[in-house]
């Protein structure tokens, strides 16, 4: 009787501590969000979204900085996508478990480990000065798929791990091959999960920042080709709060910038929500 007492006053205690934790967590995130909002919605207006940025972001508004982030970000994801889908298919589909696979898999995670500034130093090394890219679109777009690479591969591989291998087995039993296995009956069961990992790498690809100032620049003048610098808006708002430009102008980005990931991961989860219904 003891024994179960004292069993589940440390069960309650473990909940209690777990319920603490996160509601500290959601707390934290509330109260950082709320500060931004506060201050920056009042900020937002049409003229703020549509207007480029004049007196190095003291007046005007963020269009420039909108335009670089979608651009960066598109580049981004349409060179990490392919090879990082393509890479977990073929360490879960076409390797077995072995020096080869253990190879990569830790390569992986010390990619995923590795310092964002780390891989804008290399971006700058490599894309800015070796391939005489200079600060561009270009230079920016393809290091921030280096560094968003590993958590597109880590999503795609545990999505692929979920289905499980009766998928396979029917299609095999019905003549199909290897690749018509994967392509028809794996990926599009996996999708949910590897649209996951897409969405998470652009979200991280829009509020990146020491990536994007050494390799895309800081310009604030539109794009006008893939060889152009950016400014993006979470660089916009870390050099208008760092070098104390505008708090106001400052406060403005970063509600727009909270704004924006909350659109993108809404439209997202409506997407795949769409996309389970019409599967099911």
């Amino acid at each position: 009787m003891k024994f179960e007492r004292r069993r589940y006053l440390t069960q309650n205690i473990a909940k209690i501590l777990i319920w603490m934790a996160a509601l500290s967590t959601m707390a934290v995130m509330a109260l950082i969000v709320f500060q931004v909002l506060w201050e920056g919605l009042p900020v937002l207006s049409l003229s703020f979204f549509l207007d480029s940025p004049r007196s190095m972001g003291r007046e005007g508004g963020i269009f420039s900085t909108i335009v670089g982030t979608f651009a960066l970000t598109i580049v981004a994801i349409l060179f990490a996508t392919p090879l990082g889908v393509g890479t977990a298919i073929f360490l879960w589909e076409y390797t077995r478990e072995g020096r080869i696979s253990r190879t990569i898999r830790f390569g992986i995670g010390c990619l995923a480990g590795v310092p964002s500034i780390i891989f804008g130093l290399f971006g700058f090394v490599f894309f800015v000065i070796y391939l005489n890219m200079g600060w561009s679109i270009l230079s920016g777009g393809l290091t921030m798929a280096a560094l968003i690479l590993p958590t597109i591969i880590s999503a795609t591989e545990e999505a692929l791990k979920a289905i499980p291998y009766s998928f396979r087995e029917v299609s095999y039993s019905l003549g199909g091959t290897k690749w018509q296995t994967v392509t028809r009956a794996v990926i599009p069961s996996a999708l949910p999960g590897i649209f996951t990992g897409i969405i998470l790498g652009i979200c991280r690809s829009i509020e990146e920042t020491a990536v994007v100032i050494l390799t895309a620049g800081s310009s604030l003048l539109i794009p006008t080709s893939l060889f152009s610098p950016v400014r993006t808006m979470s660089v916009h708002f870390y050099i208008l709060s760092r070098e104390g430009i505008s708090m106001e102008m400052a406060y403005g980005t970063g509600a727009a910038l909270i704004l924006l990931v909350l659109i993108v991961n809404t439209v997202a989860n409506w997407l795949l929500s769409r996309y389970v219904r019409k599967k099911a």
